[in-house]
């Protein structure tokens, strides 16, 4: 079976328009390859992330790794953490190893892979590079109204109505 398709576009630009805001990484350079330390089967640790404070209204922050080049129409989501308060603008290298390496009140969503952290890179063996978009999502409420039950889908549909702003940093990996 050959995995030959065409690259999946941004997401990001297909949903409502929000305000843009900068995040950095001393793990993640955009548009570079990942580290190993990123990587599943290597190091599966979350990146730091620093990001400049959301537009005014925000209350809360959501933080989502997500992979749209997984050979499946919706993706794969690797990392998506709720309810981070809005005083936060940075997590620490490995932040998303679980819930209480997250700031106080924040929570992980399951990912994928059917955890509740952080899950690094995968893609299959010999597809082409994959995408690894990074994004802070600055949320308008203090929660963002899901709780750990819920679904990366749920997740996105509630960030459709609720996010003020995107801050983007994307990595790459291919085996």
């Amino acid at each position: 079976m050959s995995l030959d398709r065409p690259v999946t576009p941004d997401p990001y630009p297909l949903l409502p328009a929000a305000a843009a805001f900068a995040v950095t990484s001393a793990d993640v350079t955009d548009g570079r390859p990942l580290d190993d330390a990123q990587v599943y089967a290597l190091g599966n640790t979350s990146p730091q992330l620093t990001w400049e404070p959301g537009p005014e209204g925000t209350q809360s922050y959501v933080v989502t790794c997500f992979d749209p080049d997984a050979p499946i129409p919706s993706g794969f989501w690797h990392w998506v953490a709720v309810d981070i308060p809005a005083d936060v603008t940075s997590l620490d290298t490995g932040a998303g190893a679980s819930d209480a390496t997250l700031p106080a009140g924040a929570f992980h969503v399951r990912n994928d892979f059917g955890t509740p952290d952080f899950a690094g890179a995968a893609p299959p063996e010999g597809d082409q590079v994959h995408r690894y978009f990074f994004v802070v999502h600055a949320v308008g409420e203090p929660q963002l109204g899901v709780d750990g039950s819920a679904t990366p889908a749920v997740v996105g549909f509630n960030l459709a109505f609720k996010t003020l702003g995107r801050a983007i940093i994307t990595g790459t990996y291919a085996h």
